[in-house]
């Protein structure tokens, strides 16, 4: 029993620490919720999450080979967004994505991607950001989520997401995985763990593993997969705009002002420009 459980404690440990910053030592990327330190579940409003410094990103460890069929998005530093004010810098603030990779978004909206993972403390304290931003957002933007997969936690809270998705109870579980992990130190690192999370949400057993192990919930995981690829994406949270453009807290200078960006990259996507 000791060994099966030092081992799953591993494969966590292994997960959060792949969630640190290039910045901080591997121990400051495990949350807070696992170091034993007083925590309080994010409020309503962005403002209670404020980081003191300028916010961090969660790197990914190194990917397999990307398959040659894939066209990979590489950074582009010649075509600034047209209308962005000056605050923004190009290669500085957000990135160019060439070539521009195809969305699956209608040709009259403007798709905004999160890539994200729910193990993620950054992705934790962005989350109420974004929630916000969804009910003001401009009608032409499409908003998207994209789970990080890049090892086998990753991938495990990713079923879990498109579980979720095709059930239809994505708006009422969204919240409550970050917090389930962030909140009350549940990791939710196994199928068990997970089915038993979805039952609070009224999905029972056998609805849960069939969907959990659905081809449609494999299909999805599979897009997402290679839509990182495409994109590149190295670190969470990682927002894309209309597949041409890449933008994070950390380069934006602060979560509020990656809003901004995102509302004014958007805005210069949807002009035709």
């Amino acid at each position: 029993m000791r060994t099966a459980q030092a081992f799953i404690s591993s494969i966590m440990l292994a997960a959060l620490v792949a969630c640190g910053s290039p910045a901080q030592d591997t121990t400051a990327a495990v949350p807070s919720t696992a170091t034993g330190q007083n925590t309080t579940e994010p409020q309503n409003t962005p403002a209670a999450n404020v980081p003191a410094a300028v916010p961090q990103q969660s790197v990914a460890t190194p990917a397999n080979e990307m398959p040659e069929r894939i066209a990979l998005a590489q950074s582009d530093g010649s075509a600034a967004a047209p209308g962005v004010s000056e605050q923004f810098e190009l290669g500085r603030h957000y990135r160019r994505l060439s070539p521009t990779q195809p969305t699956s978004s209608g040709a009259d909206q403007v798709e905004v991607a999160e890539v994200f993972w729910y193990g993620c403390p950054h992705c934790y304290t962005f989350d109420p950001y974004i929630e916000s931003w969804l009910a003001e957002k401009a009608d032409f933007i499409s908003f998207i989520r994209i789970p990080a997969l890049w090892n086998p936690m990753l991938q495990l809270h990713a079923r879990a997401f498109y579980t979720a998705e095709v059930l239809g109870k994505t708006q009422e579980m969204h919240t409550a995985f970050f917090r389930e992990i962030h909140v009350n130190r549940n990791y939710l690192d196994n199928e068990q763990k997970l089915q038993t999370f979805f039952g609070r949400f009224g999905v029972d057993a056998d609805t849960f593993t069939n969907t959990f192990n659905s081809f449609a919930v494999h299909t999805k995981v599979q897009r997402a997969d290679e839509l990182a690829k495409r994109y590149r994406i190295a670190s969470v949270p990682m927002i894309v705009i209309n597949g041409k453009y890449t933008a994070d807290a950390t380069s934006a200078g602060s979560y509020e002002t990656l809003m901004d960006l995102i509302d004014e990259l958007a805005a210069s996507e949807a002009s035709g420009n």
